[in-house]
């Protein structure tokens, strides 16, 4: 079983240059993999499953050419696209999964994640996390016009970046008191997350002294990052990860 993992694409209606280059990198993988895995952050901005802007169509025809020839999409919503839904995943013929979404890789009991919940220390946006995560407050939305959701979304991405400035890097990276505590409440050897835009392998010593791994994916700025599974190893693929530290193995 071949299985790939992406996340933090970012794609973007005014960069047209990211979308060509997911369809190109997607394209490449038919008859490669047997499954993909999107852990959040397809899309820079989500407004809505009734709202697919046409820009984004390519990718939307590349993930359903995948489906079609018996490659299996799991597709998780991340902290910029937390309003995708259903629709959307039977759109591409995917399978809409659950923050914290578990399956074996070989050997190794793993958990997939955003990331985002991890990042404890940034206590603004758990908060924030809760309100914008609230069902009620996302059926509201949904029935908003176009450009009300479109003036709301503008208004939280630029406070966002705001906020960031004057954040500590630290702040927005895992609390690993959270990554630990998650391990142990799971019962897991692997944690797979992105979000950080740190992609990197890391070893992980449990209170009980356990050993586990957890791997960050890596963000689609200008290159292509993924991280591929088969039964027994897995390889993150990144430029800014050294050769020497891209493998695990899981047997």
């Amino acid at each position: 079983m071949r299985r790939l993992f992406i996340s933090d694409l970012h794609l973007s209606q005014a960069r047209p240059e990211l979308t060509k280059m997911a369809c190109e990198f997607l394209d490449a993988q038919r008859g490669q993999v047997d499954e993909l895995y999107i852990l959040g952050d397809i899309f820079n901005t989500w407004l809505g499953d009734d709202l697919v802007p046409t820009e984004f169509s390519p990718f939307v025809t590349t993930l359903q050419k995948l489906s079609e020839i018996g490659i299996k999409l799991f597709l998780m919503v991340g902290n910029r696209d937390f309003m995708l839904g259903k629709q959307f995943a039977r759109l591409v013929g995917g399978i809409l999964i659950e923050d914290g979404y578990r399956l074996k890789l070989g050997q190794q009991e793993t958990l997939l994640m955003h990331g985002d919940s991890l990042c404890t220390d940034d206590v603004s946006y758990q908060r924030y996390r809760r309100v914008v995560r609230n069902r009620f407050l996302q059926w509201c939305f949904l029935h908003l016009p176009a450009s009300f959701r479109q003036r709301i979304s503008d208004k939280i991405i630029a406070t966002s970046k705001q906020k960031k400035q004057y954040k500590a890097a630290m702040i927005m990276d895992v609390n690993q008191a959270e990554v630990g505590r998650v391990i142990q409440q799971h019962n897991i050897d692997l944690l797979i997350h992105g979000h950080t835009h740190r992609p990197a392998i890391h070893d992980v010593t449990q209170a009980n002294g356990k050993p586990a791994n957890r791997i960050v994916l890596g963000d689609w700025e200008d290159k292509v990052s993924y991280l591929l599974s088969d039964d027994v190893q897995l390889s993150l693929h990144d430029h800014r990860v050294n050769s020497a530290e891209s493998l695990l193995r899981l047997v």
